[in-house]
């Protein structure tokens, strides 16, 4: 509890100064993940979705470019975060020195990591929410369940921000970031329910796929989509409330003494 005694709202500022450098390139940043979601659904959405005609999801059948469309959403989610706090939170901490600038003010330690994991979730919620809006231009998500999405996109961010400093407090160089996206992020990028239902999966492996963060993420988002809600989207709500704590408590400890190191 100590280590989050120590975090005040100075956190912010650091959250401040990310977001004002990522702004002075918009371009660069808003453009890519406005565009990745259409190829992604004119490719596979369009290609695979004559293949493989409607899919059956908790009893609705939808187009194939409709039931992917919500799982891009939560990869983008992932992703955003996760570049975000690893290669992103650790070239400012190693290589540009900014968090030593940082640190030689007011700000404490647990501030700055705080701020870098807040402002991840951000950029997750900021590029989620384009890929939305790029879904509901093409009437694949519906009203209002989809209105909630970008707040799933916020805590799956905060979730995915805190297991990736983790990583970054872990690395001893950025190339062994390789690791953590080989065996984690490209597994949960191909079996968390994100390009087919989970249920072709033989039981084992949807159990496995259970463990997963990124599937209670997209569970929750494409129900949303679909105005679908019940008791399994609040296990997985709680389950990426409960994550999210532990990793972020974890995260500020390990980073702590990383830094302090």
């Amino acid at each position: 509890m100590s280590l989050l005694s120590n975090i005040s709202r100075r956190s912010l500022m650091v959250w401040r100064r990310n977001k004002d450098v990522f702004f002075t390139t918009w371009k660069t940043n808003f453009l890519p993940p406005f565009f990745e979601p259409i190829l992604y659904l004119v490719a596979m959405g369009l290609g695979f979705g004559i293949l493989i005609g409607k899919v059956e999801y908790e009893g609705l059948f939808v187009e194939y470019a409709m039931f992917l469309a919500p799982g891009l959403v939560a990869i983008s989610s992932m992703y955003s975060a996760f570049f975000e706090c690893t290669y992103g939170s650790y070239v400012r901490m190693h290589y540009q020195k900014t968090f030593d600038a940082i640190i030689a003010t007011p700000l404490s330690i647990e501030d700055v990591i705080a701020g870098e994991m807040l402002w991840g979730a951000t950029k997750s919620f900021l590029n989620s929410t384009i890929v939305l809006g790029v879904v509901v231009i093409a009437g694949l998500a519906w009203f209002p369940g989809m209105l909630f999405v970008p707040f799933i996109g916020f805590l799956s961010g905060l979730m995915f921000a805190s297991i990736a400093m983790i990583f970054t407090a872990l690395v001893p160089n950025i190339d062994s970031f390789n690791y953590p996206f080989f065996l984690l992020i490209t597994p949960m990028f191909l079996f968390s329910g994100t390009f087919f239902p989970l249920n072709v999966l033989p039981e084992w492996g949807q159990w496995m796929a259970e463990i997963l963060p990124l599937t209670h993420s997209t569970r929750l988002i494409r129900d949303l989509s679909y105005n679908l809600f019940s008791w399994v989207d609040v296990i997985s709500l709680l389950y990426i409330v409960l994550l999210t704590a532990i990793t972020f408590v974890t995260a500020i400890a390990l980073m702590r003494k990383r830094l302090i190191k």
